[in-house]
């Protein structure tokens, strides 16, 4: 299975965080290829600048190597795709991270419950 991480998990990867329930740590070891979006990065990097987050934008960037993880940059593709979203969700990083995920396709794992209504491609753990 090829996988997109929701900007959440993958920040909950980098922390082996308690948040991370068991059956999401199993999808993310056994899938073949797991994928975190230039779309987290930025909504992180946004976070970070008004004091949400803190963390090293330059660490979140390393992190994605480091864990084994490919980056996924955003494509026209990818924005055209965002007009064929229904409104379910406002949010325009989980927005884009949807377009992405039916655009390659990739399972998108989350604990958003206002993602999987989108598609099937949602994983809701």
């Amino acid at each position: 299975m090829r996988i997109l991480l929701d900007t959440h998990i993958y920040l909950w990867w980098l922390e082996d965080s308690s948040l991370l329930s068991p059956a999401a740590r199993k999808i993310i070891t056994d899938a073949e290829n797991v994928y975190v979006s230039a779309a987290s990065l930025w909504e992180s990097v946004i976070k970070i600048s008004l004091g949400k987050l803190e963390a090293e934008p330059a660490e979140l960037a390393a992190g994605i190597r480091e864990s084994g993880f490919e980056p996924l940059s955003i494509t026209p593709e990818h924005t055209l795709a965002l007009t064929r979203l229904a409104h379910l969700h406002k949010d325009p990083f989980d927005r884009m991270l949807l377009a992405q995920s039916l655009s390659e396709p990739l399972r998108l794992l989350t604990t958003d419950s206002q993602l999987p209504p989108y598609s099937e491609l949602v994983i809701k753990v």
